[in-house]
């Protein structure tokens, strides 16, 4: 549970303007008659699991951030889920990945920063991190990742500017919780592999997701109003 009084007015303004711009974002989507989801889905025909939505993924070519939308949980209840990423060229080099084992794969240079759990109406639902295998990741502790996450932004328009917008908001109005997520995520990987003993912990495809929590933005929003009081 985050502890909203712990933060400064600044933290706090900064997460309130994000969550402005999200529902900015729906309003604008819902004058006519459409959602996030839908809008990433739109003109991609049959709806198949697995499947990068849209084709090809979101990538800005300045801030080397991306994303994708696709499904595969349908045991959990969501409809399906963002993830997002900081690509090889938006991370600076004073930040290192974790040297894996030798024999296991070592993927893209690519940090996931965390996923978006998504309803059937196009809202979120929940957070959740993974293990390096689930995104094929260059894997990086909490601290790197958490470094990153300010330079998660898609500038352009594709596949839509709202959307766009959207995801990038959401990093900032729920970052306390990302952040959270992501040192609960580095303390799964060690328990895993402690229980474990010898074995590719990254690679072990028992644990895929590694930390995760529900979240609403009307009841984020409202906690950080009453913490600004």
């Amino acid at each position: 549970m985050v502890d909203f009084t712990a933060l400064d007015d600044y933290e706090l303004r900064a997460m309130q303007a994000a969550g402005e711009e999200i529902l900015t974002c729906y309003r604008v989507l819902e004058r006519i008659d459409t959602n996030i989801v839908a809008e990433v889905l739109a003109g991609s025909g049959t709806f198949y699991e697995y499947d990068h939505y849209p084709d090809g993924d979101v990538y800005d070519r300045v801030t080397h951030a991306q994303y994708y939308y696709h499904a595969h949980r349908e045991e959990s209840g969501e409809h399906g889920h963002f993830h997002t990423f900081i690509r090889r060229e938006g991370i600076p080099r004073a930040i290192r990945p974790v040297r894996l084992h030798p024999a296991s794969p070592q993927g893209d240079t690519i940090c996931h920063l965390v996923a978006i759990s998504m309803d059937a109406y196009g809202f979120p639902t929940g957070l959740f991190t993974t293990n390096r295998w689930v995104t094929d990741e260059t894997w990086y502790k909490a601290p790197d990742v958490i470094a990153l996450l300010d330079r998660f932004l898609i500038d352009h328009t594709f596949p839509n500017w709202a959307v766009n917008r959207w995801i990038g908001a959401m990093l900032r109005l729920f970052r306390p919780q990302i952040e959270d997520l992501l040192h609960a995520r580095d303390v799964a990987i060690e328990d895993w592999q402690a229980r474990r003993g010898a074995g590719d912990v990254f690679e072990d495809r028992a644990l895929d997701i590694t930390s995760q929590i529900a979240i609403s933005v009307d009841d984020q929003m409202a906690q950080i109003k009453a913490a600004l009081g």
